[in-house]
């Protein structure tokens, strides 16, 4: 999900619905109006997807994926609900895999 999602960023490949609720766009054309932002979401994303996938550097994707996963939560309970049903089992499994190698970040804590 995080990959094809990050690539849609750059390659613009799945349509955008025509009746988004107005606190969606509001939110989509405040991001968009810093050029910056929306590339640095899709690099985020596509790298975090490839690093889980791999299990060898799975907790670190995990943690670049956390931030990402943030934003979307937030936006989905504080803005747009309707996304819920796949955002809640998608940051259940980010939540797991980063309970999962938990052993790796304690050197980051202690």
């Amino acid at each position: 999900m995080f990959i094809n999602s990050g690539l849609n960023k750059f390659l613009n490949y799945i349509p955008v619905p025509e009746d988004l609720p107005a606190g969606t766009m509001a939110m989509f054309l405040a991001m968009t109006s810093i050029s910056w932002m929306i590339p640095l979401i899709g690099v985020a994303e596509i790298a975090g997807g490839i690093l889980v996938i791999i299990p060898k550097v799975r907790a670190l994707g995990a943690i670049v994926l956390v931030p990402v996963m943030i934003g979307i939560l937030s936006h989905h309970l504080l803005v747009d609900t309707s996304g819920l049903a796949i955002v809640l089992p998608l940051a259940g499994i980010l939540a797991w895999v980063i309970w999962e190698n938990r052993a790796k970040y304690l050197p980051m804590v202690r």
